[in-house]
């Protein structure tokens, strides 16, 4: 993993990806988002990861702050959006360059 310098926000979960982590958020094998297009972003410190709400998500499954690479439109066409919250399933780290 990618991780900018700076310490990490002390309420941040011990287990998440650190703010400054490089990822690429999929798209869904079984429908077609959360976004058009799978693209590149970076784990943002604004908002501590926390556990996807409403019993939807998968066991210990974090929400992330994730600031774009380029803005992009979901799946509903709306956006586009220059950042959001994206869940943990829909994240894969990139390996650093």
């Amino acid at each position: 993993m990618t991780q900018r310098s700076g310490a990490v926000p002390a309420d941040w979960p011990e287990d998440a990806w650190p703010p400054g982590t490089r990822v690429r958020v999929i798209k869904d094998p079984e429908w077609d988002g959360p976004y058009q297009v799978e693209f590149s972003g970076t784990i943002a410190a604004t908002l501590v990861p926390f556990p996807v709400r409403g019993g939807r998500g998968h066991e210990g499954e974090l929400v992330y702050e994730v600031r774009f690479d380029e803005p992009q439109r979901d799946s509903d066409g709306l956006g586009p959006y220059r950042g959001g919250e994206v869940w943990g399933r829909y994240l894969v780290a990139e390996d650093p360059a």
